[in-house]
């Protein structure tokens, strides 16, 4: 069966991690990836050994944004570099970079040096702060462009007199990717309209504003927004979260309030809670959300979780459960809906990109290449000859 983006030739010049993870989307559907990096190796690869983060005989990072892909490594500093990756360019479809503005100038990859190479190219660049203004070469990384410039740290901290929240890594990133393969693909439908290309993209700082879109908009029309109180304080005890007796969290979210009342208060095992006058009626709830969530942390508190988790599916109540991560590779739901999916031939899971389209299978997930794993086979699908080659390597532009 002939997958989707079969027959379509990506260049991944990119790294950390949202533009590589747009690049994956398209090799699980089938695009032929090729992930060119320097000779020294992408940064990115080196992510596992930071301080704070997982320790492991994989390296996680790399296996996730760069599956599925095939590796040159090519020194785009040098004129030969260059040279190779020119020669490549009429042959792609699409070719994706996250190196700021001024860099691209400066390897001879921004959008005017390749858009005339191949009318029909899709440039796809991703940016920290965007492609214009004073910010524009400015680095940045998820935690900085994404969750703090949006004001989302500031916004999610325990209770305002807290700190503010440390995103994880790879927290914004991820969806930025799906936003930067939305414009790919939109990109690829004009063309299919006009045969014409495009220069696309998105910024860590767009999709960050973008995933606060409800704050911010509603500071762009005038509303002043609430500081966050401690979860005991909190503003509705229907969408509070609460802790049970093994010391597991779940989280309500019951906004049919008026409907869901009196079927929470039969799971709860409260029911004379119904002809209590504090709490008769939502405005009447909300006006005591402190007291009634007093009553909900001792009942909650009675119980284990998976009791609880019971009781509410039971009754069709809208909550979720606060997961562990060491749930996850366990978790059934996630399993049967390809949340997660094995290696090609192995046992190890990886997480696969949230998109399905009915009639289309993904690519078997493969594991990523090491540094210039296909570069010889790449420069030979590219028309590059065993003494070229030979050449290239010795001056060091490939490896």
């Amino acid at each position: 069966m002939q997958r989707m983006f079969e027959g379509l030739t990506v260049l991944d010049c990119a790294s950390f991690i949202a533009a590589p993870a747009a690049a994956t989307i398209l090799a699980d559907f089938g695009a032929e990836v090729i992930k060119i990096e320097p000779p020294t190796g992408d940064p990115f690869r080196h992510l596992p050994r930071l301080p704070g983060n997982p320790k492991c005989e994989h390296n996680w990072a790399w296996m996730l944004e760069s599956r599925n892909k095939q590796g040159l490594a090519l020194d785009l500093s040098t004129a030969d570099g260059q040279a190779v990756l020119y020669r490549m360019v009429p042959r792609a479809d699409v070719f994706i970079t996250n190196f700021p503005p001024a860099v691209r100038r400066r390897l001879g990859i921004a959008y005017r040096n390749l858009a005339p190479l191949n009318e029909r190219l899709i440039y796809a660049s991703f940016t920290g702060y965007g492609e214009h203004g004073q910010e524009a070469n400015k680095p940045g990384f998820d935690s900085n462009a994404w969750w703090a410039r949006s004001g989302m740290m500031d916004l999610v901290r325990p209770d305002s007199a807290g700190p503010p929240a440390r995103s994880l890594p790879g927290m914004g990133d991820h969806p930025s990717a799906l936003a930067l393969f939305g414009a790919i693909v939109a990109a690829l439908y004009r063309r299919e309209r006009t045969g014409k290309g495009a220069h696309v993209g998105t910024s860590l700082m767009a999709n960050g504003v973008w995933s606060n879109g409800l704050m911010v908009q509603a500071r762009l029309c005038g509303a002043t927004i609430p500081k966050r109180p401690p979860r005991e304080q909190t503003f509705n005890a229907m969408t509070n979260h609460y802790c049970c007796r093994d010391g597991r969290w779940l989280i309500l979210s019951l906004l049919k309030e008026d409907r869901e009342w009196p079927v929470l208060l039969e799971c709860l095992g409260r029911e004379e809670l119904a002809a209590d006058p504090r709490f008769a009626t939502t405005p009447d709830r909300h006006a005591r959300a402190r007291e009634l969530s007093a009553v909900f942390d001792e009942v909650f508190a009675g119980k284990n979780l998976a009791d609880w988790r019971a009781i509410l599916d039971a009754h069709g109540l809208i909550f979720g459960v606060v997961a562990e991560v060491d749930e996850l590779p366990g978790d059934r739901q996630m399993l049967e809906n390809d949340v997660l999916v094995p290696f090609q031939g192995e046992g190890m899971l990886t997480i696969n990109s949230p998109i399905w389209i009915e009639g289309e299978k993904k690519v078997e997930p493969r594991h990523p290449p090491q540094i210039g794993q296909h570069s010889d086979e790449v420069l030979r699908k590219f028309g590059c000859d065993e003494t070229e080659i030979r050449r290239l390597r010795a001056c060091g532009a490939v490896r």
